[in-house]
């Protein structure tokens, strides 16, 4: 059995430990001059993070431009009569059997000359490669839409050909543009597609001081017919893929030493994100070995276990936020090393990665701010409101959905904002923050009274209940938190068997009985230490 004074030493020992865990940085280096490698560390990293994401946000902008324009010139090239501004979703339509053929032949004709017209840095995949065309249509069948009648199989046939560009320059070529295959029959016709690979090469890159990258462009122009309605909707894709240039040679060293530079500072953002990680994954550590001590000798001396809020507080959540930031950090950066190594392509991975580790490292700053109490009402304002405003959107997202599937089945054929799940939800959401409410209101069609009667009850009943009254509570919850949280600082948080703990020697006897308000557990400084609250 452990003596009383070998338990009140224990006791002292676990205070001041605990007492030093839950002191910010500054507090820890005046009482015992342990200087604040982590809060430096992520100073230091917050910085090269950051300008680690520049550089690699302006290299990647460089990337983007070279798709869309490249895209664009692609419609100009391939697509005949093309506007510049697509009709919808699709890029032009056509309406006569002539403009079909037209159409289809012009595709052929710019691809056999893409070479003397083309503007860019083009050129065909190789020469075994070439002019995909495949039409889809229905097997056989007759309509005789004079009589009514209608005698069709629906079975779809499937039947491709294949034009290289040697062919293309060719007499064989006249053969199979003047084949049967290009005899269409446009009421049994669903769809023609046409397919072709091009490479290209982004010498912009040079400009910005960086190794150009080779692009193939998978693309593909499709003439539906599907809906037989007397116009077919033209399609263009291009699918951009990056690829390692097999072999080049750039004559200049400033692009070489340019690229070796920014491989050695990727290197020290590498080391300093694991760096950061060591010592944030050696707190958490550390932080529960402290938990142990205080649980084993709160269990011993007073014979009964802590809450679990109490044990939750030596979870210190930013140094998770942390730990996760700097994993991706490292990831990215590795990938990020080995795109401008050109020995990867995959811009878009490496992009999220540092994306949302840099989001995750700006936001970790408001940990810092959070030792001065006028910063600190934010965070435990959003850590109070934060199970509440839960539950409710849980609640009001019920409802939510409700009136989604409602306005995508019933006004789906009469507005262009309910045609399908994902643009109704996107349209209501708008009308939640009062974006384009007369649009909505106008462009429904006239068509059906009933209808247009329904969708007036449907907009003016989600409008008010989400606007004047789900909004309106939900602004309330969070009110309410905040003034929770303004009456606590002026009056004092609720004590927990962990504050109480950390009473000095000279205070009342500690008090046995369980707080009746454990969902509050911040640790908070002596009235002389300016009534800072410190949080995990």
């Amino acid at each position: 059995m452990m003596t009383q004074s070998d338990l009140d030493l224990k006791e002292t020992a676990l205070k001041e430990d605990l007492k030093f865990y839950f002191m910010n940085p500054c507090e820890k280096y005046r009482a015992r001059r342990q200087i604040p490698w982590k809060l430096a560390l992520q100073i230091l990293k917050i910085l090269m993070v950051t300008t680690q994401l520049v550089f690699f946000g302006l290299s990647n902008q460089l990337v983007v431009s070279f798709k869309e324009e490249n895209t664009v010139a692609f419609k100009h090239l391939f697509l005949k009569g093309y506007s510049g501004n697509d009709e919808d979703d699709y890029s032009c339509s056509i309406y006569t059997q002539q403009d079909a053929y037209d159409s289809i032949f012009y595709v052929i004709n710019q691809y056999r000359h893409l070479k003397n017209i083309s503007l860019g840095t083009l050129g065909y995949e190789h020469e075994e490669s070439g002019l995909k065309i495949c039409k889809q249509q229905y097997k056989k069948g007759t309509m005789l839409p004079s009589n009514d009648t209608l005698n069709i199989d629906v079975s779809i046939e499937t039947e491709c050909i294949l034009l290289k560009p040697k062919e293309l320059t060719s007499k064989k070529a006249e053969l199979k543009l003047n084949s049967s295959f290009f005899n269409l029959e446009f009421y049994r016709l669903i769809q023609v597609e046409i397919s072709f690979k091009l490479k290209g090469i982004a010498l912009q890159t040079i400009h910005a001081r960086e190794l150009p990258d080779c692009y193939a462009f998978q693309n593909t122009i499709t003439f539906n017919n599907r809906a037989h309605s007397g116009k077919i909707k033209v399609y263009f894709d291009s699918d951009t893929d990056i690829q390692e240039c097999k072999d080049w040679h750039i004559f200049n060293s400033v692009l070489q030493k340019n690229t070796q530079y920014t491989l050695v500072f990727d290197g020290f953002v590498i080391l300093s994100c694991l760096a950061s990680l060591i010592l944030c994954t050696r707190s958490i550590v550390l932080a529960w070995r402290l938990q142990k001590r205080f649980v084993n000798f709160f269990l011993e001396k007073y014979k009964r276990r802590v809450c679990f809020a109490d044990r939750l507080e030596f979870l210190n959540g930013w140094y998770v936020l942390v730990i996760i930031s700097d994993v991706m950090t490292i990831i990215g950066s590795i990938l990020k090393m080995e795109i401008k190594a050109k020995n990867l392509t995959s811009y878009d991975v490496c992009s999220i990665l540092l994306g949302t580790s840099t989001l995750f490292v700006w936001v970790g700053v408001i940990r810092y701010l959070g030792y001065f109490q006028t910063y600190n009402v934010l965070i435990l304002t959003m850590q109070a409101s934060l199970p509440k405003v839960l539950r409710f959107c849980c609640c009001a997202g019920m409802i939510y959905l409700g009136y989604t599937f409602c306005g995508w089945i019933v006004l789906g054929p009469y507005h262009e904002k309910f045609e399908d799940l994902n643009t109704v939800a996107e349209c209501l959401f708008s009308l939640v923050n009062g974006d384009d409410m007369f649009a909505t209101f106008a462009q429904i069609q006239q068509k059906s009274s009933l209808v247009w009667m329904f969708s007036r009850l449907y907009l003016y009943s989600f409008i008010s209940l989400f606007i004047y009254m789900i909004l309106s509570l939900f602004i309330a919850l969070i009110t309410d938190s905040y003034d929770t949280i303004k009456k606590y600082q002026q009056s004092g948080f609720p004590a927990t068997d962990l504050h109480e703990f950390l009473k000095d020697h000279s205070n009342a006897g500690y008090r046995k009985d369980r707080t009746s308000f454990p969902f509050i557990c911040c640790c908070r400084r002596q009235q002389s230490d300016d009534n800072l609250i410190l949080i995990n």
